[in-house]
C-alpha cells in the first residue's frame, strides 16, 4: 500500500512540475510575434526583458517595445 502511494505521489509531482514549464508569446509594439520558451523573466534595474527563444538561444528585448505577454 505504502509503494502505491508513492507512486501516486511522484506522479503526482511530476504532473504538477511539468506545468510550471509553461511557454510564452510577446507581441511587440512593431506587430512581431515571439515565441519564448519558459516565462521571460524582468529585469527591474534595466528594464530588459530576458527570454530563451524556441531555438534554445539567451535573448534580451527592451520591456518598453513589449506589448503583451500571454501564457500559451
Amino acid at each position: 500500500m505504502k509503494k502505491y502511494l508513492a507512486i501516486v505521489a511522484a506522479v503526482l509531482l511530476t504532473a504538477m512540475l511539468s506545468g510550471c514549464a509553461s511557454n510564452y508569446v510577446m507581441a511587440t509594439k512593431d506587430g512581431r510575434m515571439i515565441l519564448t520558451q519558459g516565462k521571460p523573466e524582468v529585469d527591474k534595474t534595466t528594464g530588459l526583458i530576458r527570454y530563451t527563444d524556441e531555438q534554445g538561444n539567451e535573448m534580451q528585448i527592451n520591456g518598453n517595445d513589449v506589448s503583451q505577454m500571454i501564457e500559451r
